[in-house]
């Protein structure tokens, strides 16, 4: 599973008279009166929590982390689909005092966790999988009784960056913060947005191909399960939409690498979270010859995934922005 990376009932019983938590699927109402709910939460899973409590020891997968830490939420213990040190989404935030559970996909340590007596778990909701960040196919499920431990909430993937940034912002608010410390990396995004806009105005018709190639495959993102690529398209960048996404596992079409000139993009994006690593494998392969763009050397990397906060988004709309400007839109057959 290449999307990101790809305890027992006695303890959950202890979560659960440290925490008592009710859900409501698409509703506010719940078994307990709007005065005893101190808390409450409208989770990317449809379903609305509510507590008399307001939570405080939070178990959080790292990027999400990362969000409720731009609002002074700190939580006591994080997970990560790898090692932090070597995750790009994860680079420059200090994590020293926070207790590390898990640094591989599908691997968390439960027993650690029940330790530090959490009364919630967040991570992001996946639509296309039915999960949170955690919690997804494929899994271990002693890993997955991380859920016995407390509720688990979190905003959606869904159709934009910025509505995810907006749901760590409600979030992070319910739990006591101010949004509005934030304000000032939200005026420094929009101008971003406004400057990507204009380098697609300036070099108009720009097509990009987003890739992850990996052993002998070229996986294609789909933008439908990608929301930064669906920011891109809206904001005027023409991001491929491959034409026959995996049927099990839908974020990628994956083509075999001899197949890998059939789309023929100005510009090629790899995943960032294996750069160079990327590069080097279609390099290496003979038909990167017949993709023009690389052939071109107009290649660059896209944030996959893994965007929480404005100022991240802000980083790479920048960067991208030169890059657009920069495409040769002579190069492509698209």
């Amino acid at each position: 599973m290449i999307r990101r990376a790809r305890l027992l009932s006695s303890l959950a019983l202890v979560a659960a008279s440290a925490f008592a938590l009710t859900a409501c699927s698409g509703s506010t109402e719940s078994s307990e009166s709007d005065a005893d709910a101190a808390w409450t939460f409208a989770s990317g899973d449809g379903e609305t929590y509510t507590a008399p409590d307001v939570p405080t020891r939070i178990i959080a997968h790292a990027y999400a982390a990362k969000a409720l830490m731009e609002f002074g939420i700190t939580p006591v213990a994080v997970y990560a689909d790898g090692p932090i040190s070597e995750d790009v989404g994860l680079e420059g935030v200090d994590f020293d005092g926070i207790e590390v559970i898990g640094e591989e996909w599908g691997k968390i340590d439960v027993a650690a966790a029940a330790e530090l007596a959490p009364d919630l778990i967040v991570g992001d909701w996946w639509p296309a999988e039915d999960a949170y960040s955690g919690f997804e196919g494929g899994v271990e499920e002693e890993s997955k009784k991380l859920a016995e431990l407390a509720p688990v909430v979190g905003p959606s993937q869904g159709d934009s960056i910025v509505g995810l940034i907006e749901g760590y912002a409600d979030l992070a608010e319910s739990l006591g913060a101010d949004p509005d410390q934030i304000a000032d990396a939200r005026a420094e995004f929009d101008a971003a947005v406004a400057d990507f806009q204009a380098a697609n105005e300036e070099n108009p018709g720009v097509s990009a191909l987003a890739i992850s190639p990996w052993d002998v495959n070229y996986a294609i993102a789909v933008p439908e399960y990608a929301p930064e690529l669906l920011d891109f398209q809206r904001w005027g960048l023409a991001v491929v939409d491959p034409e026959t996404p995996d049927p099990d596992f839908p974020y990628w079409e994956t083509l075999s690498m001899e197949q890998a000139d059939a789309y023929q993009p100005d510009l090629i994006m790899f995943d960032d979270r294996n750069a160079p690593g990327g590069e080097e494998i279609l390099a290496a392969a003979p038909i990167s010859s017949s993709i023009t763009a690389f052939a071109a050397g107009q290649t660059t990397t896209w944030p996959a995934y893994w965007l929480h906060t404005y100022s991240d988004y802000t980083q790479q709309l920048s960067r991208l922005a030169e890059v657009i400007r920069g495409t040769d839109t002579s190069v492509g057959a698209l």
